[in-house]
């Protein structure tokens, strides 16, 4: 997938060689920029139909291009090529609708992808609005190359897929979001579910509700071959753009039924439910019709029936019902399916007496396209149900980070949640496996609801009254800081002195508080064992980086090197090794990525060369230059995407860099005495106060100024004030001018330089000098931002508790004595 070269790219003179493919970031925010720019009035969640048929269309023409085994099969006037040749057509829209009518007749797909009328005036435009629309859309789409790129083991196309369908999601509102599921939470259900890197390709993955699709693609992806997949979907264009999007992620021969899953089940046998090895599933929360038209319910309600206004437990059971006896499911609901009585209660008891529910997992809230409300996954096993004795429980509600109107959970979040549970690791305040005998007790009454069983909130601040009337700070504020001084045995003692028992003195102001901790030899001894850690973590992985090429699979790769370094650091004290994963994560997604994906497309050497800024006014892609040579029209703009001209300046021009930037002083002081200079002569009848025009005098007043004193013979002091400010103009101008000139130099030089760089250059400059020094400055951030904790805390006591009963009543004193003094002096007694 990438533009078309002659349409955006130019070479490079200096450095010489064809440019780069542009960033794969980059390739999805064009996509979307330019199909949105497109879309009009029309919502998102109507006009997803469009980009993603065309999506479909462009990716199976191409893949029969390269692949004449290609199970799907393209006629000449069923392809992309037959589409492009109806630009600027006044019958564009129907020629479209024909093209993809073909292709569907081909190959069975009718009704599948001919669901988007091309033709529709109300939705495109009538005559040349629809014209030119669907000319600039199938335009956008031809840039686009998906016969195979050099990066094989890239994802292209379903990440790009991805990119759209979170983005129509983000934008079709509450009631049309539905379709999708967002990745992160996708990617939770399928691990937690039981699915790794054992499971067969024949074992199967049944979505009951699959919308879109994305759910189940994901579920089988963490099978290393793929699984079986079987889903169903009412809505008739979701149902639809789930059938494409098997076939665009490979997935041709999915059985994907469209219908109701609770009143017309597809997957059936006999009078029976068809049963599967696992079960994903994000239903629609709590629909009230879900009973409408139901005459059989296939032995799904054999522990209660749910109640006719609500369907939650009516999807559970069903997917209950379709497990195999060795089955597992994982299930997104709304939090009521925990806490809710009377049928859903009873219900809710008889799963638990059998066993059925092995795990819940609370997430945050406002994940969700379809809906604010938090929900939580309910973890089902049939397999180990007889033997358990209790439910793993996790409240994750409050990891996340914000992202626009939604939030959304980070990489960090997705591991922990994962390791958590897969592993059952109890964790204070986050996680436990809760007994059933604790469930069944009377005062609970298999409520599931999770703070009953987990309270993750933080401890109560106790405030002293003894230290607040005699000072000194309460020990066991300290000694709840245990996790620092275990840390660092020595930094408790440094910081305090005893007060009397049970209370210390801060022996240093509060305000000195960090950099002390700082400077202390325990904390500069980890900060430099974590650095330490981190330049190991790299090393071992340096030659697997530099062996990237159009073979590596890149989620291989950072899944290698960031559950390493996560191991690593996991016996560090007081760091969270998540944290520190964290930061390589979110590093790889905005950085590291697109990198990765330059190297396997161009080659380290072909992908570091600079490349032309694309310049596209009418689709409003422009970029905005890393380097730019010479000016004005004829300035020559470059991008640098992998290697950034400030890595060439830092390792081939440090000293270039360092005499330029001496110069900055000197102009910053030729600025700074024009303003002085004005300010002391600007003022009412001062000697440049006539020469002011609103309130600013610039060298060109001060010069037309002069022109006049001269002439008129003004007052010979005015002259030799707008002479020497006129000077000092041009001793900024001379100064700027110079560090203009050093720039362009350098500028040149450094472009220049790249032409010159070899492969090996270019690996070091990449991994040394940028991914290496990048992860080790976040981590050295993450180890100093442990300190912040233990700073805010310590100043916070040591604030509260400053000032004792008598400091306050010398004060009051103090004060009274004064108002007495000043009411003596007004004469009141």
């Amino acid at each position: 997938m990438r533009p078309a070269q002659d349409n955006m790219h130019d070479k490079v003179a200096e450095g010489g060689g064809v440019v780069v493919a542009l960033k794969k970031s980059d390739l999805y925010g064009s996509l979307w920029k330019s199909a949105d720019e497109l879309r009009g009035g029309m919502d998102a969640s109507q006009y997803k139909d469009y980009v993603l048929t065309l999506l479909f269309v462009k990716y199976v023409s191409d893949k029969a291009k390269a692949d004449p085994n290609s199970l799907i099969e393209v006629p000449e006037d069923g392809s992309f090529d037959a589409m492009l040749k109806a630009k600027g057509d006044k019958e564009i829209g129907d020629r479209f609708n024909k093209v993809i009518g073909k292709l569907a007749d081909a190959n069975g797909l009718r009704n599948v992808i001919d669901q988007a009328d091309f033709n529709d005036e109300e939705k495109l435009g009538k005559g040349k609005e629809m014209q030119d629309r669907l000319s600039k859309l199938v335009t956008i789409f031809n840039e686009l190359d998906f016969r195979g790129s050099r990066a094989e083991g890239d994802d292209l196309l379903g990440d790009a897929y991805e990119y759209l369908m979170r983005h129509f999601a983000t934008e079709s509102g509450k009631s049309k979001g539905q379709f999708y599921t967002p990745a992160e939470v996708s990617r939770i259900l399928a691990k937690v579910v039981g699915i790794n890197n054992k499971t067969r390709q024949d074992q199967t993955v049944y979505d009951p509700a699959c919308g879109s699709g994305s759910l189940l693609l994901k579920a089988a992806d963490e099978a290393p071959r793929g699984m079986t997949i079987y889903g169903q979907e009412k809505d008739i264009a979701t149902w639809a753009l789930a059938k494409m999007n098997m076939i665009l992620h490979g997935n041709e021969i999915a059985e994907i039924e469209k219908g109701d899953t609770i009143t017309s089940p597809e997957f059936t046998i006999g009078n029976s439910l068809r049963t599967f090895d696992y079960v994903v599933m994000n239903p629609p929360f709590s629909t009230k019709s879900w009973s409408n038209g139901l005459e059989n319910d296939y032995g799904r309600f054999e522990y209660g029936r749910p109640p006719e206004k609500n369907g939650d437990f009516a999807f559970l059971l069903h997917a209950l019902k379709s497990l195999k006896s060795t089955g597992k499911a994982a299930i997104i609901l709304p939090h009521g399916v925990l806490f809710r009585g009377n049928a859903e209660g009873n219900i809710r008891t008889r799963l638990l007496k059998q066993g059925f529910i092995k795990g819940i997992i609370g997430l945050p809230a406002n994940l969700f396209y379809g809906t604010g409300i938090p929900a939580c996954i309910v973890i089902l096993d049939k397999e180990h149900a007889v033997a358990r004795t209790g439910v793993f429980m996790i409240d994750a509600s409050k990891g996340f980070i914000k992202d626009g109107n939604k939030n959304r959970l980070r990489s960090q979040d997705i591991h922990k949640i994962v390791d958590t549970f897969n592993k059952q690791i109890e964790i204070p305040r986050y996680s436990r496996m809760v007994p059933m005998g604790e469930i069944a007790d009377p005062k609970n009454d298999y409520n599931l609801n999770i703070p009953r069983y987990i309270d993750s909130s933080e401890p109560e601040d106790l405030q002293d009254l003894h230290a607040h009337l005699h000072g000194g700070i309460p020990n066991r504020d300290l000694d709840a800081l245990s996790a620092y001084w275990d840390a660092f045995p020595q930094l408790r003692t440094q910081l305090f002195a005893p007060n009397r028992p049970d209370y210390s003195d801060l022996t240093i102001d509060v305000a000195d508080v960090q950099q002390s901790i700082l400077d202390s030899p325990e904390f500069r001894k980890f900060a430099e064992g974590a650095s330490g850690l981190t330049a190991d973590w790299f090393a071992a992985h340096r030659n697997a980086l530099a062996a990237i090429d159009e073979n590596t699979k890149p989620a291989e790769l950072v899944r290698d090197i960031s559950d390493d370094l996560l191991v690593r650091f996991k016996p560090v004290p007081l760091l969270d090794e998540y944290d520190v994963y964290e930061q390589l994560m979110a590093y790889w997604h905005e950085t590291m990525h697109d990198d990765v994906f330059l190297v396997m497309n161009d080659g380290w050497l072909n992908a570091a060369k600079p490349r032309r800024t694309i310049e596209d006014k009418d689709r409003k892609l422009a970029e905005t230059p890393d380097l730019v040579i010479g000016t004005g029209r004829s300035a020559q703009k470059y991008k640098m995407d992998l290697v950034p001209p400030a890595l060439i300046v830092a390792r081939y021009f440090a000293e270039d860099q360092a005499q330029l930037d001496a110069l900055t002083p000197a102009a910053e002081e030729a600025t700074h005495a024009i303003v002085e200079y004005v300010e002391e002569h600007a003022v009412e009848d001062g000697l440049l106060a006539e020469a002011m025009d609103d309130d600013k005098i610039s060298k060109a007043l001060a010069t037309a100024r002069l022109r006049v004193a001269k002439r008129e013979k003004f007052d010979q002091d005015e002259v030799k004030a707008l002479e020497h400010l006129i000077k000092l103009y041009d001793a900024e101008a001379a100064a700027k001018k110079t560090i203009k000139e050093a720039q362009a130099a350098l500028d040149l030089s450094v472009l220049k330089k790249y032409g010159e760089l070899t492969e090996s250059d270019v690996k070091s400059l990449v991994m040394d000098d940028k991914w290496q020094a990048t992860v080790a400055r976040r981590v050295s951030a993450e180890v100093e931002a442990l300190t912040l904790v233990l700073v805010e805390r310590i100043q916070e006591v040591g604030q509260r508790y400053r000032a004792t009963l008598d400091d306050l009543m010398a004060d009051f004193d103090e004060l009274d004595a004064k108002l007495s003094e000043h009411l003596a002096a007004m004469g009141v007694k």
